[in-house]
């Protein structure tokens, strides 16, 4: 029981260690379900949940010895919120990028939050292969459990903050360029953080 009780506590720690960007990332979404409708709270959350269980899944056969994706090139995944970024951006500069103007509107639904996520969180599969490739069968439904209790949380937190009075008024006065600027910013450190560019100028 005692195990159960340790392995509990490093899951969560493993999870919060590495998710806590994540937070950003579900208030500006639940923001912009929020101020323009999409995506709907159940795509952020099922988007969310969906996207986990995909890291979960590649930690767990990369553990096995297989690798989907090899590790020099899932820095490619941050092309995805960089994108989403810019193009919200640009609808904010056609728009004039007035105070009185909506939010800009970064994913849609479920499948793009889903990416979000796996972009966000490509880099946990290094820190959660080597935690399922060392502990056993129980352990690791133990942990997948406590992943799945904390996403919840961490959904429950991202939707408070998106309604918090704060920063819904910061948002509406700025989010015309926070919110993509936040997608660019995280894009872009995913990208560069994964020494893709370097990798990509070798080949050309």
């Amino acid at each position: 029981m005692d195990n159960l009780f340790a392995t509990a506590g490093t899951a969560a720690a493993v999870f919060a260690g590495t998710n806590v960007d994540d937070i950003i990332v579900l208030t500006v979404l639940f923001l912009s379900s929020r101020t323009r409708g999409r995506p709907r709270p159940w795509q952020i959350v099922t988007g969310q949940y969906a996207g986990i269980a995909a890291l979960v899944a590649l930690s767990a056969v990369a553990a096995l010895g297989l690798t989907v994706v090899p590790d020099e090139w899932v820095g490619l995944l941050g092309l995805l919120p960089l994108g989403l970024g810019l193009w919200s951006l640009a609808g904010a500069v056609r728009a004039g990028g007035t105070e009185d103007g909506e939010s800009p509107v970064v994913a849609t639904g479920l499948l793009s939050v889903a990416g979000v996520t796996v972009a966000n969180g490509a880099d946990n599969i290094s820190v959660y292969t080597p935690v399922f490739r060392t502990i056993g069968l129980t352990s690791s439904l133990v942990t997948v459990a406590v992943f799945t209790v904390l996403t919840a949380l961490w959904c429950a937190a991202g939707s408070w903050l998106g309604s918090h009075p704060k920063v819904t008024a910061a948002v509406g006065k700025f989010g015309h360029w926070l919110v993509p600027g936040v997608f660019i910013v995280l894009g872009a450190v995913i990208v560069l953080e994964s020494g893709i560019l370097g990798r990509l100028a070798e080949l050309l």
